[in-house]
């Protein structure tokens, strides 16, 4: 049979309607309500948003502070965002969210613009900003002030600019000509990948970008097109980018003392603790500590959990979820794609494109796509996006790992998706192609419907058979407890048990309306062949599972968050003339109630000799380990850390002190005080204790 006619479109533009469908979900879903609520949660949250804080209060842009002590494990990037958004709309919680939401809404268009490229279809566009902006997994991690999400963005510009070059359509047995401006664009990314996650932000896409090279060009021929990518510019551009703070913070904060180096004992490594006084600068504690010891498991101090391997992978379909159902069936596309016996099927989709003009276009107008040249694309436009799916998930197989670690691996799944649902739409005429995508897309929305209406039938049952509880009821007497889980980013969610789930009966009649409507909808649009309705309407179910999952968020965000505490002693933390301000002291990690230095202001900073001084900090009891520890190491750490005798030796006296402490969690039982102990407010499982009693 002969090969379709060629064909002479450009890569189809965003639709109007598109833009502003994807501004308006975002505004409803990342920048309305969601920036003001719930409160900001203890742990990295709130001390990401301290951060940011204090950096303004020193004006030091350099080097990082929390709660007055060197903050040295974290690049900067993050910081400067969200502290530049204080700078412009006061400190707030709505504030420190701002730079994450606009990351979300730059990543969906970034997305939009590689499926439009690499499909060749403006559905595909479309469908992959949808998918990210309604993935659970997206939407849980943008709430926290984590830079997770910047890093999807800046290896997704990344490998846009790369792919960008790739696709253009070279004359015949040369390579692809590659503009400068893609290669520089491409090492800026890489570069502010570095300063917002260290050096995963430059390997994951060289890495991604040499193995793709490799698989499709050979050793050789892989170096001569490296050779065009314009390396050395392209590396002094990183530099000009990446290299500034690097050296400034290393200047600002060199080794103290004469800490001691690794040792080799056993055939083990060990790390040597600093001592008061006696620390290695940041060079060390950044690149061998926070990276290096932190991959191989051997990081100090060990205030950290890791995720098994199997639920680290299994991840993947729960963040993407309900999008994950068809995750497996992209990748069988991709296996399939450029098998000959295709290649006159993959041209009806390439013909249809003449009808529609979402498909098949070359960068450069005038330029020809044949059947063949647009088939090796496509193929190719899958095994870059497989390649760059793998590479951060094996990645952190092999070493300590969060929940949110797979992050970077979602915007291609996300990609994958969307080109598997543009192509079950553009089979113009239907082929037996066509039909085998469609049954398989049914089958996959059959499971989904399956899925929810199991948890809708659950949640009925339960919803009918339980009351609504008293309203002063405090969510956290029905929790149980697992401390064990607690050094896991999602930890406290493992606490959730029947009893619990009463205060959350709004949230989950939303999600199983949702998780059942939405696929019930779904499949008896592909039942009628309605394939695009069918995507939007599962897009809808999503989304209504994120409202569902945020009001679910705020219920539970008192114990999370200690907001509520701080606002019910932040009145009487101003004493009458004449006494001391009050002294805020947390019987635990500073972490675990990190919202109360956030919300009360502490510190505050004053000048002396030229340089800022913390004032005011947050005390802590029995808690000197996690995000603090190393910094406190340093001669000039301000002396917060209490002990049960110096905080005896304190209780009587004139000052005030409000004592945070968990009821559930506690290092120890509360140290014997002299004098009377006054209960000042309790919320979420977490009291105010105070030497004072409240004032009127």
């Amino acid at each position: 049979m002969p090969p379709a006619p060629a064909l002479q479109t450009r890569i189809p533009k965003r639709p109007a309607a598109n833009t502003l469908v994807l501004l308006a979900l975002w505004i409803v879903f990342y920048a309305s309500f969601t920036l003001y609520t719930p409160a900001l949660l203890d742990d990295a949250d709130s001390v990401h948003a301290e951060v940011a804080r204090e950096m303004l209060l020193r004006h030091d842009w350099v080097t990082l502070y929390a709660n007055g002590i060197r903050y040295l494990e974290k690049a900067p990037l993050l910081y400067w965002s969200m502290a530049a958004s204080f700078k412009l709309f006061g400190v707030s919680a709505a504030a420190a969210r701002i730079p994450l939401a606009l990351t979300v809404l730059v990543l969906a268009f970034a997305l939009e613009s590689f499926a439009r490229h690499a499909f060749r279809s403006a559905r595909a566009g479309l469908y992959a900003a949808l998918v990210l902006l309604s993935s659970f997994g997206f939407s849980l991690f943008t709430r926290i002030t984590i830079p997770d999400a910047m890093v999807c963005l800046w290896l997704t510009l990344a490998l846009l600019c790369f792919w960008r070059s790739e696709s253009k359509v070279p004359p015949p047995n040369l390579e692809p000509q590659t503009s400068n401006l893609l290669c520089y664009v491409f090492a800026a990314c890489c570069a502010l990948g570095v300063l917002t996650k260290g050096l995963i932000g430059v390997v994951f896409p060289v890495a991604i970008v040499l193995i793709y090279l490799l698989l499709t060009r050979g050793p050789r021929t892989a170096i001569d097109r490296i050779r065009q990518l314009h390396p050395l510019s392209s590396f002094a551009i990183f530099l000009a980018i990446a290299a500034p703070w690097h050296i400034l913070i290393a200047l600002a904060n060199p080794m103290q003392g004469h800490p001691g180096g690794l040792v080799l004992v056993h055939g083990h490594l060990f790390v040597p603790l600093p001592t008061q006084g006696n620390v290695h600068g940041w060079l060390w504690f950044y690149f061998v500590n926070e990276q290096l010891l932190r991959y191989l498991n051997l990081r100090v101090p060990r205030d950290y959990d890791t995720v098994p391997l199997w639920l680290f992978w299994g991840l993947c379909l729960f963040w993407l979820m309900p999008w994950s159902a068809f995750v497996f069936k992209s990748l069988e596309h991709f296996c399939l794609w450029g098998r000959p016996s295709h290649c006159e099927e993959n041209a009806g989709i390439l013909r249809s494109a003449q009808n529609d003009n979402t498909l098949l276009v070359d960068g450069n107008e005038g330029n020809t796509l044949t059947n063949a040249t647009s088939d090796g694309l496509f193929s190719r436009a899958h095994l870059l996006l497989l390649v760059w799916a793998l590479v951060p998930l094996l990645f952190f197989s092999l070493s300590t790992r969060q929940e949110y670690y797979i992050l970077p691996a979602l915007p291609a799944m996300v990609l994958l998706i969307a080109g598997w649902f543009a192509q079950e739409c553009g089979w113009q005429p239907i082929t037996d192609r066509a039909k085998k995508i469609r049954r398989a897309n049914l089958r996959a929305t059959t499971v989904l419907l399956a899925l929810g209406a199991i948890f809708a039938a659950s949640a009925l049952v339960f919803l009918i058979r339980t009351h609504a509880p008293a309203h002063s009821t405090d969510l956290a007497q029905l929790l149980q407890q697992n401390p064990a889980d607690y050094a896991l980013s999602m930890g406290h969610f493992l606490d959730l048990n029947a009893a619990a789930l009463v205060l959350f009966r709004l949230p989950l009649a939303l999600a199983a309306a949702a998780l059942f409507l939405g696929p019930l909808c779904a499949y008896l649009l592909r039942k009628k062949n309605r394939s695009h309705a069918a995507t939007l309407v599962l897009a809808a179910g999503a989304f209504g599972f994120l409202l569902a999952a945020h009001l679910g968020l705020q219920i539970f965000a008192p114990v999370l968050s200690s907001q509520q505490l701080a606002a019910a002693i932040a009145p009487q933390l101003t004493g009458r003339a004449g006494e001391p301000p009050a002294l805020i002291v947390i019987h635990q990690e500073y972490e675990f109630a990190s919202t109360l230095g956030f919300y009360l202001r502490r510190p505050g900073y004053t000048q002396q000799n030229g340089q800022p001084v913390a004032i005011n900090p947050v005390h802590i009891l029995e808690g000197r380990s996690s995000n603090l520890w190393y910094g406190s190491f340093f001669p000039d750490a301000p002396a917060i850390f209490e002990t049960p005798q110096s905080l005896a030796e304190k209780w009587p006296g004139p000052q005030r002190i409000f004592l945070w402490q968990d009821m559930a969690n506690q290092p120890s039982p509360l140290p014997a005080l002299p004098g009377p102990i006054y209960i000042i407010a309790r919320s979420g499982g977490k009291e105010i204790v105070s030497n004072q009693p409240s004032q009127p």
